[in-house]
């Protein structure tokens, strides 16, 4: 494996622990990693990005150690943190042109540069100004600074909140053609980004890895657990306590409910094939029933 991670530990000085033994092995391609805000994602690729110690387990990158081989680590790295810099004030080719000269990039840095540009789809705004681009427009220089360097080794943490559905639409194609050449990590706590382009994944919740696998693998442990029913109102509050609600919708004869649980008593609640949103939900929900 590409990555491998072994009883890994974070606690902050006057926090709670981040992190509570992470084991993960992470091969080439894109891998997801799926979790609620604070869940300790941003944590874990900060330590694999060797700008934190872990304290206590190892985590190696192709066989560097994160805390002995740090310079060597970050040679093969592209890393675009989920907030970041970008000069408002430059052009695209100005901000790449400089992070190019912090890498130590002499060479037909031009030539990489409009490559770059051309690659992430912004070689005919090269020339405006930073401030000026939307959302996802900043995300895709963002990438286009990462990948300067060529690295082996691609680590995006929540790439795509804030952006509009097309833009987000966008990025994850981008982050996917480029995948298969590189191993590519994507942090994030939006379902549909794993969904769409990760073929390996895992959950992380509270500083612990829940599920490991395949999303079709983590949407079959959700089968006969997600149902649609046409609930009264004077019902609903009753159904909200007791089940973890998807979807509501109005309808003359009630609210038609996507729910996930047991089937609903007394109602005719029609089993229905889980997306992935539903299976994490249901795994999320699993692990505070065990925790209550």
């Amino acid at each position: 494996m590409s990555i491998e991670i072994k009883g890994v530990t974070k606690t902050y000085p006057r926090g709670p622990r981040a992190l509570k033994g992470i084991d993960l092995s992470i091969g080439k391609g894109m891998f997801g990693l799926l979790g609620p805000n604070g869940a300790g994602k941003t944590t874990l690729m900060r330590i694999l990005a060797t700008l934190l110690k872990p304290t206590s387990g190892t985590a190696a990158v192709f066989g560097l150690d994160v805390q002995r081989d740090r310079g060597q680590i970050r040679r093969i790295l592209g890393y675009l943190p989920q907030e970041y810099n970008l000069y408002p004030s430059l052009t695209a080719y100005e901000f790449l042109d400089y992070m190019a000269l912090l890498q130590g990039i002499q060479m037909d840095r031009r030539r990489l540069i409009q490559e770059m540009l051309e690659r992430v789809g912004l070689i005919q705004v090269s020339n405006r100004k930073v401030g000026t681009f939307s959302g996802g427009m900043k995300q895709r220089l963002g990438v286009a600074q990462a990948l300067l360097n060529d690295p082996a080794l691609l680590i995006v943490d929540e790439p795509t909140a804030g952006l509009d559905p097309a833009e987000r639409v966008r990025f994850r194609n981008f982050l996917a053609e480029i995948s298969p050449e590189k191993v590519v990590i994507l942090s994030t706590h939006i379902v549909a980004d794993a969904a769409t382009t990760c073929a390996d994944m895992a959950v992380l919740n509270e500083g612990e890895i829940l599920f490991r696998g395949s999303p079709e693998e983590l949407i079959k442990r959700a089968e006969g657990h997600v149902w649609k029913a046409v609930v009264p109102l004077e019902r609903f509050a009753a159904v909200k306590q007791d089940y973890r609600i998807v979807s509501t919708v109005h309808t003359a004869k009630g609210l038609e409910l996507r729910v996930i649980g047991p089937q609903i008593e007394g109602l005719a609640a029609e089993p229905v094939s889980p997306t992935l949103e539903d299976a994490y939900l249901h795994l999320l929900g699993e692990t505070d029933e065990q925790m209550a």
